[in-house]
């Protein structure tokens, strides 16, 4: 078909004492099997995923100067749907990540920007709260740290019978990663239903962990009126506004001014 190898542009993934004798392959790039990843996720723990974590951070640093010159609505919303967890959530998802204190730092500039947005100081547990999803009486900005389980997990249930059948004639030892992640998942909220013991979705191993927060959230308020703008933010349809996008011309743009928080 006139299709050729181009050998510069291919990896090898290997352990350093693998013997390769065709001389096409022995032209490609060896990269060892620490330091492998595929379309984009480090396949394993290390300074490679250490790396790509520290780059996210650095490119929403970089975005959270940027957003600084715009209106509060539109960065909050591009803050949300683009800079936030969606920006990693491919790396969540296929990346073990759980344990890798790079998050915090990353959560760090989340609260951060959110904070530059909303000129406010947050505290903790304000923090908690605008990290809830929107119709928790939150602002959607998801901490990533929260969601490293439950997006790993979920990711791992929804592939297990390909990966059986990828793996089927092959001796495997058993995924580790996983079952430590799901024994940490499990001492922390209990097993999942039996009729569905590893649900592929991942708002099912989500949603504990964001019950678990919200519960927190409302046991600190104490007061009357607090307790009646929190029970206020989690009705229905309360905070359709922050899903609103910003258009003049159909009157759905705010100014800085009226904003509730600032």
């Amino acid at each position: 078909m006139g299709l050729q190898l181009n050998p510069s542009k291919c990896e090898v993934i290997s352990h350093p004492d693998l013997n390769i004798v065709d001389q096409t392959i022995s032209s490609c790039n060896f990269v060892g099997v620490a330091d492998a990843t595929l379309l984009g996720a480090p396949l394993f723990p290390g300074k490679v995923l250490d790396d790509t974590w520290l780059a996210r951070c650095d490119d929403l640093k970089r975005a959270v100067d940027r957003l600084s010159l715009l209106s509060a609505q539109d960065a909050l919303l591009l803050l949300r749907v683009s800079f936030s967890a969606p920006r990693v959530q491919h790396l969540l998802r296929c990346a073990p990540s759980v344990d890798n204190p790079v998050l915090e730092l990353f959560d760090g500039h989340l609260r951060s920007a959110l904070s530059r947005i909303t000129n406010t100081s947050l505290s903790d547990i304000q923090w908690l709260q605008a990290s809830l999803p929107i119709k928790h009486g939150g602002l959607g900005i998801r901490r990533v740290h929260s969601m490293a389980l439950p997006a790993f997990l979920a990711s791992a249930a929804s592939t297990s019978d390909l990966q059986s059948q990828i793996l089927l004639a092959s001796a495997c030892t058993a995924d580790t990663q996983f079952d430590k992640y799901l024994a940490d998942w499990q001492a922390s909220f209990g097993p999942q239903s039996s009729s569905d013991p590893l649900p592929s979705k991942q708002s099912v191993w989500d949603k504990p962990g964001i019950l678990s927060s919200r519960a927190t959230v409302e046991s600190t308020i104490s007061d009357s009126c607090p307790k009646a703008r929190f029970l206020a933010a989690v009705a229905p349809h309360s905070g359709d506004w922050l899903l609103a996008l910003p258009v003049t011309s159909c009157g759905l743009c705010l100014t800085d001014e009226p904003w509730p928080f600032a």
